[in-house]
């Protein structure tokens, strides 16, 4: 088995679609319509082969009880973690995006990584891994 996608509460289908394919560089996968206000989206990093890793898939929240988890979805930790092999380029091209970052990036024993937030405020690791 592998983790194919995982669901992410927006507030909105298209300013989420611009953030994840304009700031992170992601590809739009798939964007249909399921019925009069909702839509499938779903988007996954460039390059990512079906399969290999997981896609999001971009939900909009629908009811109050989603509405209010919009942006907190795993309680202010880092709950998503985009890895990357060229963490400069890559923190460079999201910082000038606005992107907002809540820390300098740093070395770890398993890599560079900084913490992210999404445009609702989810915290992710932006990671390049140890060779």
């Amino acid at each position: 088995m592998t983790l194919a996608t995982v669901a992410l509460l927006v507030a909105d289908y298209d300013e989420a679609i611009r953030f994840f394919t304009t700031a992170l560089r992601f590809e739009l996968v798939e964007d249909t319509p399921m019925g009069p206000a909702k839509r499938w989206v779903v988007v996954r990093p460039r390059g990512t082969v079906a399969g290999p890793g997981a896609a999001l898939l971009l939900a909009r929240a629908a009811t109050t009880e989603q509405q209010a988890a919009v942006g907190r979805q795993w309680g202010g930790r880092v709950g998503l973690f985009l890895h990357s092999d060229d963490f400069a380029a890559d923190h460079a091209h999201m910082v000038a995006h606005g992107v907002r970052f809540v820390e300098a990036p740093r070395a770890e024993p398993y890599g560079t990584v900084a913490v992210f937030e999404d445009l609702h405020g989810n915290r992710w690791d932006l990671l390049q891994p140890r060779a």
